[in-house]
């Protein structure tokens, strides 16, 4: 059975561990691959079906219940690894979206790597190195807050950041860097799903408005103080760059092996079911099973139970 990157909920074999959701379509939140994307289309604010809180946070509440499942059966097959990546403007809430749906798997099988500025050393290798040798092993979740694509992304928007990395000028200078770039990103990311590393991809779609009142918010609230950066209300100077290199980047990256999924992200609370919604689901669809126990290793069962009832 062949199932498609925006995968549909009736071709899925859910797991017996208690009642599901309410179906969610996530199919409206994938991008199809070769879709021209405009971001002014897809909804911030949107709830899907949910009216109220209140339902969304019972229902986030099973999918976390369906996620340790999944991951238990992950680790323990050791053949797969799923990577996760998160991308949004400031104040999105990736970490919340993080800390949320994953708050009920083993710490052992889930790696959460936080990508800040390129340190020297980074920035002595190509820009794929450092998000490299920080993939999921198998067996494990791997999530990356922010990513690979801050390479297409910030430094687009800040050309003089690419003109002080330590590249040749035709590099640097290259009219279709971006281009190869998304190149690049598409072969890596499709040789990793040939190698066992399932992909999703999420951009938390936030309005400008609501971003500016979660800022205020980092303000007037003492205990939020730490996480205001005056950096960040200055990169709301290029909102409107962000919104056109995300649109291509998302657009020219979205595979079926690897594919966006753009998710409203003015109410968090939706936000969080959403992505859980899709990381359960896709989960769902890898086929999962707990390693088979051979006749040998089971007549050692049987043995080892003996003695231990005969103490």
């Amino acid at each position: 059975m062949t199932v498609n990157s925006c995968f549909r909920l009736f071709v899925i074999r859910y797991w017996q561990i208690g009642a599901n959701v309410q179906d969610m379509n996530i199919e409206k939140f994938c991008v199809k691959k070769d879709t021209k994307l405009d971001l002014k289309e897809h909804s911030t604010d949107s709830t899907g079906d949910y009216t109220d809180k209140a339902g969304a946070v019972e229902d986030l509440a099973k999918n976390v219940s369906r996620l340790k499942k999944l991951q238990d059966v992950l680790y323990a097959q050791d053949i797969f690894s799923l990577l996760i990546v998160f991308q949004a403007m400031d104040a999105a809430g990736k970490d919340g979206a993080i800390e949320h749906v994953m708050s009920g798997v083993n710490p052992q099988g889930v790696s959460v790597i936080s990508f800040k500025q390129p340190s020297d050393e980074e920035l002595s290798h190509d820009f794929l190195w450092r998000c490299q040798k920080n993939l999921p092993e198998r067996g494990k979740i791997g999530i990356f807050n922010r990513s690979h694509y801050e390479e297409v992304l910030v430094v687009r928007v800040h050309p003089e950041i690419l003109q002080g990395q330590h590249l040749a000028p035709e590099i640097k200078n290259d009219k279709q860097i971006w281009k190869k770039r998304f190149g690049r990103i598409r072969d890596w990311e499709q040789h990793l799903t040939e190698n066992g590393t399932h992909i999703l991809k999420f951009f938390l779609n936030i309005s400008k408005k609501e971003q500016k009142e979660r800022f205020l918010d980092r303000i007037e609230e003492e205990e939020k103080n730490w996480k205001f950066s005056m950096g960040d209300v200055k990169e709301r100077t290029h909102w409107d760059e962000y919104m056109t290199v995300y649109a291509e980047a998302i657009e020219a990256t979205s595979t079926e092996h690897a594919p966006w999924y753009i998710i409203p992200a003015d109410r968090k609370w939706f936000t969080r079911l959403a992505v859980s919604e899709v990381i359960a689901t896709k989960l769902e669809s890898m086929d999962l099973r707990y390693p088979s126990v051979s006749d040998e290793h089971k007549a050692e069962l049987a043995e080892a139970r003996k003695l231990l009832e005969n103490e």
